[in-house]
């Protein structure tokens, strides 16, 4: 007695209501049935059958001991209502229903451990996957902390040391060399707003499930508004374009795409070490649209291939106290990227490297991820 008071106690009144009309609308359900049944057949053993499967789903569905051994009687009951002759009266023989009772219990028992074990498991596999997501979310905070910092520390040496240079020296320096250090500072300033800019990128992509709301726009509009950005920037690149004839309506965040495709392109422009133009091909089949940034420089390091977009500063990672590296602008495009369903990828080709993302044509309606 002491163990079902304690057992009782655990369960709120939630459990207790939702386990009895479980009972009840199954058994209600199994009992009309066994009615039909009868008046067709006559057959004890259809009855049967009909009560041990929803003992079956009573079991799985509660999970709760209990309610298995109330269902179990009042099965017994009702199958000795139904199907034992005297027919429609109670009529018990011990031995006989008290054998009845322990198969059906039985049943009961077996598929209520079975739904508890199932739970559990699932249950457990459910907290791998917070745990796993979890933890993926801190290594991305972690690239981003120490992308940040290692990229940080190039452009404000290089300003803090330009504008020393100049306070101290005003009265030394030709007017020509004073245009360079202005200039310096200003490269330097640039470069910082827009690893800002892909830090407020990142903020339009929602924390708690890296996903972003989406409308369909025009490929050849973002491409070129993207291009135009970057050649603000860097008015000397050299790019060539090649978008499809067909007119493409691509599911996306617009801002979030065009950051992707100027930070690729930057990439491509300042680390390849070439004179040659950058050549951007936009291909498309049933299901995606692919993205290709090609340039014709000194590639990247093979051992880099796998971490480039993880947050490391790219292709001048061992050098990047002497150069400015697009690691933080390359693990933002990864995030950005992945939160719109589509991938990304970095390899390297006869005369340079290539980068390729993908996006899903999806449909032509406004959508909402």
């Amino acid at each position: 007695m002491p163990n079902i008071m304690q057992y009782l106690k655990k369960l709120n009144t939630y459990d207790i209501v939702k386990n009895i009309f479980i009972i009840i609308s199954l058994l209600s359900a199994a009992t009309a049935l066994s009615f039909l049944f009868d008046n067709f057949t006559k057959n004890a053993l259809n009855i049967s059958f009909i009560y041990i499967l929803a003992l079956i789903f009573i079991g799985y569905l509660t999970s709760d001991y209990l309610s298995c051994i109330l269902a179990s009687l009042i099965s017994i009951l009702c199958m000795n209502y139904i199907s034992a002759y005297p027919y429609y009266q109670l009529r018990f023989t011990l031995s006989e229903h008290l054998n009845i009772f322990l198969v059906l219990l039985s049943l009961s028992m077996i598929s209520s451990a079975a739904a508890k074990h199932i739970r559990k498991q699932a249950n457990m596999i459910s907290e791998r996957e917070n745990l796993l997501l979890e933890a993926d979310k801190e290594k991305m905070r972690a690239n981003l902390l120490r992308a940040i910092s290692h990229d940080l520390r190039t452009p404000l040496t290089g300003i803090i040391g330009a504008s020393n240079i100049y306070l101290e020296n005003n009265n030394r320096l030709t007017d020509h060399e004073k245009i360079d250090l202005v200039k310096q500072i200003s490269e330097d300033t640039n470069w910082l707003l827009n690893m800002v800019e892909n830090l407020l990128s990142v903020t339009r992509i929602h924390d708690d499930d890296t996903q972003v709301t989406k409308t369909p726009e025009p490929i050849e509009e973002v491409v070129s508004e993207a291009v135009f950005r970057l050649k603000k920037r860097l008015p000397d690149a050299s790019i060539k374009v090649k978008v499809p004839d067909e007119f493409l309506m691509i599911p996306m965040d617009a801002l979030l795409i065009e950051q992707v495709i100027i930070n690729l392109l930057e990439n491509a422009v300042i680390h390849a070490h070439s004179t040659k133009p950058i050549r951007f091909n936009v291909v498309c089949d049933l299901k995606n649209v692919a993205f290709h940034i090609i340039d014709y420089g000194i590639g990247i390091d093979p051992d880099k291939l796998d971490t480039i977009f993880n947050g490391l500063s790219g292709r001048l990672e061992s050098h990047c106290d002497s150069s400015k590296g697009m690691g933080i602008g390359l693990s933002i495009c990864k995030t950005i990227i992945k939160a719109h369903d589509g991938t990304i990828i970095a390899q390297n080709h006869t005369d340079g490297a290539e980068f390729i993302f993908t996006l899903p044509r999806g449909g032509e309606t406004n959508e909402s991820d």
